[in-house]
């Protein structure tokens, strides 16, 4: 008869992935990778958001020409006359 103690280390011994033969892929370790990956990729994620530099915007220089409000309509039919006399039928 087996003591207890013996018990626990032949189950540690079978239980044990040093035998590259033995490694078990089960539903729970393979999700339990996917999570250590998921997490080690937010992880990184967090910390290069964190550790960038707030980005800095220089506003825009002036037209070099005057600013003229354009009517949509009109511009649209002298483009639509314009296409008909060069490309159109």
């Amino acid at each position: 008869m087996k003591s207890l103690k013996e018990d626990i280390v032949a189950q540690r011994k079978k239980d044990s992935l040093t035998d590259t033969d033995e490694v078990k892929h089960s539903r729970r370790n393979i999700l339990k990778g996917a999570g250590l990956v998921l997490m080690g990729g937010l992880a990184g994620k967090i910390s290069r958001v964190s550790a960038a530099p707030e980005p800095t915007a220089t506003p825009a220089p002036p037209l070099p020409w005057k600013w003229v409000e354009l009517d949509p309509m009109e511009a649209g039919t002298l483009a639509y006359q314009s296409y008909l006399k060069k490309h159109g039928g």
